[in-house]
């Protein structure tokens, strides 16, 4: 998949664009994947809330898209 996640991306717009990377997020503890709020937030916004090293996280992802 040609696509690279950026920590200032929105969640909403990661999700719509890889849906595959939801389990990534509920494993963070974002249970409300489908709230307006969670959608809404930055990739580093939800990281620092939830105590998740945002760098580490998106490579993470990152990772996984390019696997696809």
């Amino acid at each position: 998949m040609d696509f690279k996640i950026t920590k200032d991306m929105i969640i909403g717009e990661i999700l719509d664009r890889c849906g595959e990377t939801a389990p990534f997020f509920m494993d963070m503890g974002m249970h409300c994947l489908g709230c307006p709020s969670a959608r809404g937030e930055s990739l580093e916004d939800a990281c620092a809330v939830h105590g998740v090293d945002a760098d580490e996280f998106t490579k993470k992802l990152n990772e996984f898209v390019a696997s696809l």
